[in-house]
């Protein structure tokens, strides 16, 4: 089943991308995707969870030798996990529902720019390819998923994007 995309909301300072996906297992299964580093690797292999509390850090494997520290902003072990991205922020929510969880991704933005779409295109696979995972089936070609997305991404961003120089 395809998931919708995030919905865009303008905000006093800047903008909003929320996610909304639910997961047949607990909270609890979910968080360890999302702090444990060998969980982790397998949606996400450039981001490492370094201290997992407020003010601790996240590394961002730039894949040219270098590291991007990323602050954790916000931490309620299986409820919340916030950190700092780029100058932007992620923040994670998981809540248990019936039948499993409820997890909502949060990235707060200062500005919309051309990258956006592409961040956002990730974010989606990434949430997708968490689904997968957890229930032991193979995404397809994530790249290919991408591109769709990325497109999709886009035109839902036109109005905020700016004008091609």
């Amino acid at each position: 089943m395809e998931q919708p995309l995030a919905k865009i909301t303008a905000l006093p300072q800047g903008f909003q991308a929320r996610f909304e996906r639910y997961y047949n297992q607990q909270p609890a299964e979910l968080w360890d995707m999302l702090t444990n580093n060998e969980k982790l690797s397998l949606w996400f292999n450039e981001l490492s969870v370094q201290e997992l509390k407020i003010g601790g850090s996240i590394f961002f494997d730039m894949q040219d030798g270098t590291h991007e520290k990323m602050e954790i902003l916000d931490c309620i072990p299986g409820q919340v996990l916030e950190y700092a991205w780029g100058s932007d922020s992620v923040r994670f929510e998981l809540a248990e529902v019936a039948g499993g969880s409820k997890l909502v991704l949060v990235e707060k933005l200062h500005e919309i720019t051309a990258h956006t779409p592409k961040d956002l295109a990730g974010w989606h696979v990434c949430l997708d390819a968490i689904k997968c995972i957890l229930e032991h089936r193979q995404l397809e070609s994530r790249m290919d998923i991408w591109k769709v997305k990325y497109e999709q991404y886009v035109q839902l961003l036109e109005p905020y994007l700016p004008e091609p120089m």
